[in-house]
Protein backbone atom coordinates (compact mmCIF):
# COMPACT_ATOMS: atom_id res chain seq x y z
CA UNK A 1 0.00 0.00 0.00
CA UNK A 2 3.24 2.47 0.84
CA UNK A 3 4.13 1.67 -2.58
CA UNK A 4 1.04 2.45 -4.29
CA UNK A 5 1.18 5.96 -2.70
CA UNK A 6 4.46 6.21 -3.28
CA UNK A 7 3.82 5.49 -7.19
CA UNK A 8 0.90 7.51 -7.04
CA UNK A 9 2.39 10.66 -5.57
CA UNK A 10 5.26 10.41 -8.67
CA UNK A 11 2.55 9.69 -11.04
CA UNK A 12 0.67 13.60 -10.07
CA UNK A 13 4.02 15.33 -9.82
CA UNK A 14 5.33 14.50 -13.45
CA UNK A 15 1.59 14.99 -14.95
CA UNK A 16 1.73 18.21 -13.09
CA UNK A 17 5.35 19.41 -14.35
CA UNK A 18 4.56 18.41 -17.90
CA UNK A 19 1.03 20.15 -17.89
CA UNK A 20 2.87 23.49 -16.36
CA UNK A 21 5.22 23.84 -19.17
CA UNK A 22 2.59 23.34 -21.80
CA UNK A 23 0.78 26.08 -19.82
CA UNK A 24 3.91 28.18 -19.75
CA UNK A 25 4.09 28.76 -23.42
CA UNK A 26 0.65 29.92 -23.66
CA UNK A 27 1.53 32.77 -21.74
CA UNK A 28 4.14 34.32 -24.39
CA UNK A 29 3.55 37.01 -25.22
CA UNK A 30 5.38 37.04 -28.51
CA UNK A 31 4.39 35.10 -31.34
CA UNK A 32 7.61 33.38 -32.75
CA UNK A 33 8.74 32.45 -28.98
CA UNK A 34 5.18 31.02 -28.54
CA UNK A 35 6.02 29.09 -31.35
CA UNK A 36 9.76 27.76 -30.72
CA UNK A 37 7.86 26.98 -27.49
CA UNK A 38 5.22 24.52 -29.25
CA UNK A 39 7.50 23.40 -31.05
CA UNK A 40 9.88 22.12 -28.74
CA UNK A 41 7.21 20.86 -26.77
CA UNK A 42 5.75 18.51 -29.80
CA UNK A 43 9.98 17.49 -30.13
CA UNK A 44 10.24 16.46 -26.66
CA UNK A 45 6.79 14.74 -26.88
CA UNK A 46 7.91 12.82 -30.67
CA UNK A 47 11.40 11.80 -28.46
CA UNK A 48 9.16 10.27 -25.84
CA UNK A 49 6.65 8.37 -27.64
CA UNK A 50 9.78 7.13 -30.23
CA UNK A 51 9.95 3.53 -29.40
CA UNK A 52 13.49 2.34 -28.06
CA UNK A 53 16.02 0.74 -30.24
CA UNK A 54 15.82 -3.11 -30.93
CA UNK A 55 19.08 -4.56 -28.66
CA UNK A 56 21.27 -7.45 -29.12
CA UNK A 57 19.03 -9.04 -26.08
CA UNK A 58 15.67 -8.65 -27.17
CA UNK A 59 16.91 -9.78 -31.26
CA UNK A 60 18.60 -13.34 -28.92
CA UNK A 61 14.83 -13.38 -27.21
CA UNK A 62 13.39 -13.57 -30.44
CA UNK A 63 15.98 -15.64 -32.21
CA UNK A 64 15.62 -17.94 -28.87
CA UNK A 65 11.48 -18.16 -29.48
CA UNK A 66 11.76 -19.19 -33.33
CA UNK A 67 13.94 -21.59 -32.26
CA UNK A 68 11.57 -23.44 -29.48
CA UNK A 69 8.90 -22.78 -32.28
CA UNK A 70 10.67 -24.67 -34.66
CA UNK A 71 11.82 -27.39 -32.29
CA UNK A 72 8.44 -27.85 -31.28
CA UNK A 73 7.13 -28.21 -35.40
CA UNK A 74 10.00 -31.07 -35.67
CA UNK A 75 9.06 -32.80 -32.65
CA UNK A 76 5.78 -32.63 -33.58
CA UNK A 77 6.65 -34.20 -37.14
CA UNK A 78 8.87 -37.11 -35.67
CA UNK A 79 6.23 -37.74 -33.13
CA UNK A 80 3.89 -39.08 -36.17
CA UNK A 81 6.34 -41.75 -37.22
CA UNK A 82 5.34 -44.81 -37.30
CA UNK A 83 8.35 -46.43 -35.38
CA UNK A 84 8.59 -50.28 -36.02
CA UNK A 85 5.60 -50.60 -38.35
Amino acid sequence: MKYAFAALTALAISTTTASAVEQNCRFIQAKPDREACYKRQEEELAARRKPAPATAESNTLETLRQMRQDDDAVYRSINNICRGC
